[in-house]
């Protein structure tokens, strides 16, 4: 589903400035999302998701912003996810499910003190308890991440430093914000800012993805950080801020609508309560995301009038979004190949309200792309790549700098 809220008042200017912000999603959200960039890059003239002014990166999506503001493309990226093509990056899904053993026996080692208290205490006052003592007691033997978030942040400095990329937001020559939550304040920190340049580009985003109840708490510099989509879904304000005059948004999470889902033969009709509980919370959790993301469209046109905003998202109606496991890496290519043709199918429906809206920032869409329906996500990629090497990657990216600067010199 294509949300357009054209500029009330926008700015004439000659240089426009274009901003992206993608909302987290766990790894089914990323690969949706991977999908309808995979599309957008096609698609629409002129629109390099290299050279963008502006990226914002949340949870799942502070991986794809990360990536592509160090200069990795959408065809690249889908090589190291999608088709495990991209010597010498491999991604292997396992790492992010291992266990967080550091985390557990941390926990453990508390139970022995903690139990001698509480019969301390027993002795002491025998005819009294405190249930909600009890359970404030020993729920602090509970981990607080089941996955160890450590091999997220290994792998983005590997992939970037293997790639020719920079880890570091300071050398970057466009603004990349990582937005993570502060777990003692539960303020929004924007690690890129003036404050936070100097922490790695890997270490933000773990922190960021830091979903708790999945990840433990990233620490970095004496604070902890959990996942940047406590506070806001999508978080595109951050890039008006930074004076964007068109910001493309994706969101990859949307309460499913079952009725309108029966009434296009997508799903029979029959309540979500018979998906028991995951189904219930799922629907719940896409609600609320979905009802914060509605606030900030309603403010984002009042506050930010200058500012053109394209959202993205699944219809209320795609069954493969919604009951598709979140966790599921099995699904990646289908699921990526999915929002893929979905995105391309609501450029094709809306490209007459679209056209004026990327025009007014120096973009238009390639008719000719949008109506070739053989097209796939994966033809679109080229199938043989050249053997390449840290080395070769650090030249081509260093090649591919030189000619843009040329480029803009001419």
């Amino acid at each position: 589903m294509l949300i357009l809220q054209p500029a009330l008042r926008p700015q004439r200017r000659r240089k426009k400035k274009i901003g992206l912000a993608i909302a987290g999603g766990g790894p089914i959200g990323g690969m949706y999302e991977l999908g309808a960039l995979r599309a957008l890059d096609e698609a629409i003239e002129g629109l390099d998701f290299t050279r963008l002014d502006v990226y914002v990166g949340v949870s799942s999506g502070s991986f794809l912003a990360a990536a592509l503001a160090a200069g990795l493309g959408t065809a690249e990226i889908c090589r190291i996810f999608i088709t495990d093509d991209a010597a010498p990056i491999r991604f292997r899904p396992e790492t992010f499910l291992r266990p967080a053993f550091f985390e557990f026996a941390s926990r453990a080692r508390e139970i022995p003190g903690t139990l001698l208290g509480w019969l301390m205490d027993r002795l002491s006052k025998p005819w009294e308890t405190d249930w909600s003592e009890l359970l404030g007691r020993f729920g602090a033997l509970i981990p607080t991440g089941i996955f160890d978030n450590r091999a997220v942040e290994e792998f983005l400095r590997e992939a970037f430093e293997g790639l020719g990329r920079s880890n570091d937001f300071r050398k970057l020559d466009r603004r990349l914000y990582i937005v993570a939550v502060d777990l003692d304040t539960g303020e929004t920190v924007r690690f890129g800012d003036e404050q936070h340049q100097h922490i790695p580009i890997s270490r933000a985003v773990q922190a960021s993805a830091a979903l708790p109840g999945l990840y433990p708490p990233v620490e970095i510099e004496g604070r902890y950080y959990v996942d940047g989509a406590l506070r806001r879904t999508l978080h595109a304000s951050v890039a008006m801020d930074d004076g964007c005059d068109l910001v493309l948004g994706l969101n990859p999470l949307v309460p499913f609508d079952q009725g309108l889902a029966a009434r296009t033969g997508k799903r029979a009709n029959r309540s979500l309560v018979d998906g028991g509980l995951p189904t219930v919370l799922s629907q719940t959790f896409r609600t609320m995301l979905k009802s914060r993301m509605q606030v900030g469209l309603d403010k984002y046109q009042k506050e930010y009038p200058a500012s053109d905003l394209v959202l993205f998202e699944p219809s209320g109606d795609d069954a493969e979004m919604f009951f598709t496991n979140v966790f599921s890496y099995e699904s990646r290519q289908h699921l990526t190949e999915h929002a893929y043709r979905a995105t391309r199918a609501d450029l094709l429906a809306r490209r007459r309200e679209l056209a004026p809206i990327l025009a007014r920032a120096g973009l238009k869409l390639r008719g000719d792309v949008l109506a070739d329906t053989s097209r796939t996500l994966i033809s679109g990629l080229d199938s043989k790549r050249p053997r390449r090497t840290s080395v070769t990657a650090r030249l081509r990216h260093t090649l591919d700098d030189l000619d843009v600067a040329l480029s803009t010199r001419r």
